[in-house]
């Protein structure tokens, strides 16, 4: 068995040609917002990951194995529920609308251009069908916001617009 105690997000710093010729581990969301867990590689080997408490992994993510290989994480396909809008009776207002419902019972929602995904839910479902929503099951990567506090989506103050942000 493999111990892994490390991770790198996005696997920053490390050159192109390594990421590409790591081994990879195809991780669900439930495994990926884990700390500690077991899984197999795509070198077959067993792996144990013993990460930080509170650690969150990323598709993309690179983990460090105690031998010194790499490891590529990919967000599995999974069960999810993909809600749009309706094209001829939508309003711009519903996803938005949606989101704040789903938000307020602290869903772990993926906010996507034409729509919302979760994990399913059969109660949620048919709430937003109430709300004229179209839900669909599907299978797909799943990759939830990180939250306001978080680091889910890459966001960083190195992209080149003129406006200021608020300094702490």
């Amino acid at each position: 068995m493999l111990t892994v105690n490390k991770s790198i997000p996005q696997g920053r710093g490390l050159a192109a040609a390594l990421k590409k010729r790591a081994s990879s581990v195809a991780l669900d969301w439930d495994t990926r917002s884990k700390s500690r867990f077991d899984a197999h590689d795509s070198a077959g080997r067993h792996i144990a990951v013993f990460l930080p408490r509170g650690a969150v992994l990323r598709g993309g993510d690179v983990l460090v194995a105690e031998d010194g290989s790499l490891i590529r994480v990919e967000a599995a396909t999974q069960p999810v529920l993909q809600v749009s809008t309706c094209a001829v009776h939508g309003r711009p207002t519903d996803l938005l609308r949606a989101a704040y419902h789903l938000g307020n019972r602290h869903v772990q929602l993926e906010v996507q251009g034409g729509g919302l995904q979760f994990e399913p839910d059969p109660v949620l479902a048919d709430m937003l069908r109430r709300m004229h929503l179209i839900v669909t099951e599907a299978q797909a990567a799943f990759e939830p916001e990180a939250g306001a506090y978080g680091e889910g989506h890459g966001h960083t103050h190195e992209h080149g617009h003129e406006h200021g942000h608020a300094k702490p």
